[in-house]
């Protein structure tokens, strides 16, 4: 029997710092400064004067020409923390919800790998699929509101790493690496009280990537 203790990690808005990235070419293509536009978003940046048809064209074209998969700051103290919590002996799951634009798959895959690896951030294994419920994970480290409410209708854990399209969303929340660290790994050892590894079976016999 496995008994690996699978994290699902998002990447958008919890490895990547996305509205970054994106604020960054949107400020570019209006001629302002990224400082005109505010932090404090709702889903799809209706704040900065979008509509979501516009909100997705600026993300294809950011996507595409600027290649934001690939160029996107990381989220403080991500790399790290993953790092930590995969020496402790958690297997990292990236499950992200990238290939929804048709033509640009070849892009995304290509361009979300190499970021994985010039960041540094371990994993196991990568999944690109919207319906994270369907994918196996122990617990979720989930930023989109949306998501958290479908796993949590399929009774999946979830931590909710705090951006401020999701304040209104039932923790536990984390506001930062850090944070969501040390509740991950109390829960690993709550998880390890009834699950203790069996020998030849979980001893780590693989690297994370």
């Amino acid at each position: 029997m496995d008994r690996r203790f699978i994290l699902g990690v998002d990447l958008d808005g919890v490895c990547g710092d996305y509205i970054t990235a994106l604020k960054n070419f949107v400020a570019a293509d209006r001629g302002i400064s990224p400082s005109d536009l505010t932090d404090e978003i709702s889903w799809n940046c209706p704040e900065w004067d979008l509509t979501e048809t516009e909100y997705e064209e600026y993300h294809s074209r950011a996507v595409k020409e600027q290649r934001l998969f690939y160029t996107m700051p990381m989220m403080r103290g991500a790399s790290q923390a993953l790092w930590e919590l995969s020496n402790a002996g958690l297997w990292i799951r990236i499950i992200t919800h990238r290939l929804f634009m048709s033509g640009s798959h070849a892009v995304v895959a290509s361009d979300t790998v190499q970021w994985l690896d010039n960041m540094k951030i371990p994993y196991w294994d990568i999944c690109f699929i919207g319906g994270k419920q369907d994918v196996g994970a122990n617990l979720y480290i989930e930023d989109n509101p949306d998501n958290i409410t479908a796993l949590r209708a399929n009774d999946l854990p979830v931590l909710v790493f705090d951006q401020p399209y999701n304040r209104d969303m039932p923790g536990p929340r984390a506001a930062n690496w850090e944070e969501a660290k040390e509740i991950v790994l109390e829960s690993f050892r709550q998880y390890e009280r009834f699950h203790p590894s069996l020998p030849g079976l979980d001893d780590g016999q693989a690297k994370a990537v």
